[in-house]
């Protein structure tokens, strides 16, 4: 299958994950939507929906750029309204935005604690659910959000429960839509990566900039939402590496960040 002519709605896609899945459909053909904050590149973080909107256009698609804040609700109305009148229709929506924040109960603000809800789980249900008119009337419907396999081994709870709540949230929310949303042949599943991956979040939240000698790069996961996407699979809980393993990938080397440092890569979060 190819995602030609096809409408993808991206959360957070003004950089990272988000923009690398953004230029993997593109190569496609694919009719992409940037929705995200960033209307100027963020100081450290980069990017802006503009500027990947200017990458798809290049890579071979079609972009639309919409300033989208997903804790809004009439603001994930409007952006979807605009998008599907602009391209015809909504045919896959990616819930790929989040907020991480990685402290214990006892150190979290109910103010950090709100929002990191609002823009996981909380933001998965409502443009989930906003997309859902939109997604009944494509052949290929598809809902992906990148959250992880539900793991109860209590350390990751212990160490910083409001996120992981956040993010198991995701995860059961699509685990039901798949059965929910299954008579509408709407597609849905998740995705999360085997290792580190290369971004500014993990940069600036989890370690510096030498930590990306054990990460990898982001194009791993979107080649592993290319492959989820264009499948018919539904109710899947996936992890990067194992889509790609099952597709045919042996050699993983093209991912790594430093090629030297393979043997040394870190495990992601709520993975053992």
């Amino acid at each position: 299958m190819s995602l030609k002519n096809q409408t993808v709605f991206i959360t957070g896609a003004s950089r990272g994950i988000g923009r690398a899945i953004a230029l993997r459909c593109a190569r496609d053909g694919a009719n992409v939507v940037i929705a995200a904050k960033s209307e100027e590149p963020h100081p450290k973080l980069g990017g802006s929906i503009h500027t990947v909107a200017a990458e798809v256009e290049t890579a071979g698609g079609k972009a639309l750029a919409i300033a989208l804040d997903v804790r809004d609700e009439a603001s994930v109305r409007d952006a979807l309204a605009k998008a599907a009148e602009h391209f015809g229709g909504i045919d896959i929506l990616i819930n790929n935005a989040g907020a991480l924040s990685l402290s214990n109960v006892e150190n979290t603000p109910l103010k950090k604690y709100d929002l990191i809800q609002s823009i996981n789980s909380r933001a998965v249900f409502m443009c989930s659910q906003a997309a859902l008119p939109y997604l009944k009337k494509s052949s290929n419907g598809h809902i992906l959000s990148l959250s992880p396999p539900i793991n109860l081994n209590p350390k990751w709870l212990t160490v910083f429960a409001p996120y992981t709540l956040s993010k198991y949230g995701m995860t059961l929310l699509s685990i039901g839509m798949a059965e929910e949303f299954r008579s509408y042949n709407i597609a849905v599943n998740t995705l999360w990566p085997e290792t580190y991956i290369a971004t500014a979040a993990v940069t600036n939240n989890i370690a510096n900039d030498e930590a990306v000698d054990v990460c990898r790069k982001p194009e791993i996961m979107a080649d592993a939402a290319w492959t989820i996407l264009t499948s018919r699979r539904t109710g899947q809980n996936e992890i990067d590496e194992a889509v790609l393993r099952a597709a045919g990938v042996t050699d993983f080397t093209p991912y790594a960040c430093n090629p030297a440092t393979m043997d040394r890569l870190q495990k992601d979060f709520f993975l053992d």
